[in-house]
């Protein structure tokens, strides 16, 4: 990763902010029942306060702040994107799946629990988000419900989440190309990413204009985000990334690194990442934070 810190105290300021807010929502709706089912939630919470960037939610909150959306409904709505990435990140924590064992610095749910409570624990989660996103209180306007659970539903299904790590499953048996590749991380990390860009559109009954804007902005912040994250496989410490390093290459999994060699691949992402930024001259300052994004996406450590 480029040696640069990234030192932007109002992003940092912005994604802690954004963390607090959603666990103050989040922690009332995810208290233990008192009977044996409480196990499961207890690995829901264990997952959702485990710390982590936030940066979906945050995503979801600051592309909300550019059309005056409601804070409490934005709120609600990045409540739900973590939860999905939640989600997500127990399944591919399983021994079938990747077989980690850490994840944001503490033992994967999976080993904090079992594998069954995980599993559940992420089936759990994925339902309680669609839950949330379906009552009144995310926006009062049905149609606009609908809209953001359609949109959610795909980002994270076969035409998204899932569908990218199907493909990433199969990575270790063939060989992808460039091409494979980016679609590969376009529906892996890339879809959740722009879902929660264009949330804050979708609440706020953008333009097409501005909504096209801002799947651009989703994508190519989307990719640049997934490069880093491979670079930080190969050259980050996992005691500061959080999770085990080297894996793709231990797994025989093709990567945009791979192929490209360490110095192109981290001259893509700030390519990437700069596309990212053009796609919000429309905006004035009100877009500052999400343009500061695209530079932590790749400076990032962890």
């Amino acid at each position: 990763m480029p040696e640069k810190p990234f030192d932007n105290k109002a992003l940092k300021d912005a994604l802690a902010a954004t963390s607090q807010a959603v666990e103050r929502l989040m922690d009332p709706l995810l208290t233990a029942p008192g009977g044996p089912e409480a196990k499961v939630v207890e690995a829901m919470r264990y997952s959702f306060f485990s710390g982590g960037k936030r940066l979906r939610p945050f995503l979801v909150l600051a592309s909300s702040e550019l059309y005056g959306v409601d804070r409490k409904q934005a709120l609600r709505v990045a409540a739900v994107v973590e939860c999905v990435h939640c989600y997500s990140l127990i399944h591919d924590d399983l021994p079938a799946m990747d077989d980690d064992d850490l994840r944001r610095g503490k033992p994967t749910v999976h080993k904090a629990f079992d594998e069954a409570t995980a599993i559940l624990a992420g089936d759990a989660l994925m339902t309680l988000a669609f839950e949330l996103l379906a009552d009144e209180a995310s926006h009062p306007d049905p149609n606009i419900r609908l809209q953001l659970i359609k949109s959610l539903a795909r980002a994270s299904g076969h035409h998204g989440m899932v569908g990218g790590q199907m493909i990433d499953l199969s990575a270790s048996d063939h060989d992808l190309g460039e091409a494979e590749i980016y679609r590969l991380q376009q529906m892996k990390t890339g879809a959740l990413i722009s879902f929660s860009v264009e949330a804050g559109a979708i609440l706020g009954h953008a333009s097409k204009k501005a909504m096209s804007s801002m799947q651009g902005y989703a994508r190519d912040l989307g990719l640049a985000f997934q490069i880093a994250d491979d670079l930080l496989d190969v050259e980050g410490d996992a005691t500061e990334v959080g999770k085990a390093t080297n894996k793709d290459a231990s797994a025989g999994k093709a990567t945009l690194v791979g192929i490209m060699g360490v110095e192109r691949a981290r001259n893509q992402a700030e390519i990437l990442a700069n596309q990212a930024i053009e796609h919000l001259n429309q905006f004035d300052d009100k877009a500052a934070l999400l343009r500061a994004v695209a530079h932590f996406a790749i400076f990032r450590r962890t």
